[in-house]
């Protein structure tokens, strides 16, 4: 069974994020049309916002070549892009691998939504197995900065364990995105307690108590009762 996964990718370089960070009242949704040779056309939707601030920061944008308001409704614009640069051309001073970047490009992936946001992109996407996911999730680790906000199962609308606290669900994000649950083991407590600031035994302490919540949310509730 898929993954869905919704993830913040943090990279200033990635196309349009100079927008969002211009705007930062407006809400932008990017499609990327990739029948349009190495520079593939932006049609971006523009939720809120000053539309004449919008148009000056695309007009502004350094990764922006042409565009072009396509029509509007409400406090809704769409607009068509012609971006400046190639991905590979703007992304290249910022990646160390260039290489796993084109390999994204055929991962058994789809991304389903992508959200520019000041500093990256927020993206959901739909990844065939959970090795096409450490794939990419490991790409944007080592070459820029990566956020995982939820991952589940395809076919489950939100995933379990609203019981836990924020410092729990905190901690099994890093742990998780590290490599902590990964076999072999891709890193170790030390390493998880160093990102949180805080001492192992206390990542340890952490990590068991949500582990037990959502033992108690899921696979327990469905247990029959033990006999007398």
């Amino acid at each position: 069974m898929g993954l869905v996964a919704e993830f913040e990718i943090d990279c200033e370089a990635l196309p349009l994020a100079g927008v969002a960070a211009a705007v930062p009242d407006a809400t932008l949704v990017l499609n990327m049309q990739f029948n349009h040779g190495n520079r593939p056309l932006f049609l971006v939707t523009v939720q809120g916002g000053s539309q004449t601030a919008v148009e000056k920061a695309l007009t502004d944008a350094y990764d922006v070549g042409e565009w072009t308001l396509i029509g509007q409704a409400g406090d809704t614009s769409r607009y068509q892009v012609l971006p400046a640069f190639g991905l590979e051309e703007q992304l290249g001073e910022h990646l160390d691998d260039l290489d796993g970047l084109e390999a994204l490009a055929t991962a058994d992936a789809i991304i389903e939504r992508i959200a520019v946001v000041p500093g990256g992109w927020r993206q959901t996407g739909w990844f065939a197995s959970r090795d096409a996911f450490s794939k990419f999730s490991s790409f944007w680790q080592q070459n820029a900065g990566f956020r995982l906000h939820r991952l589940t199962r395809d076919g489950e609308s939100e995933p379990s364990g609203d019981g836990l606290t924020d410092r729990q669900h905190e901690a099994l994000r890093i742990a998780y995105e590290r490599g902590y649950f990964d076999i072999p083991r891709q890193a170790s407590l030390e390493d998880v307690a160093e990102e949180l600031g805080i001492t192992p035994s206390s990542v340890s302490e952490r990590l068991r108590r949500a582990q037990t919540q959502l033992i108690e949310e899921t696979v327990a509730t469905t247990w029959p009762p033990l006999p007398n």
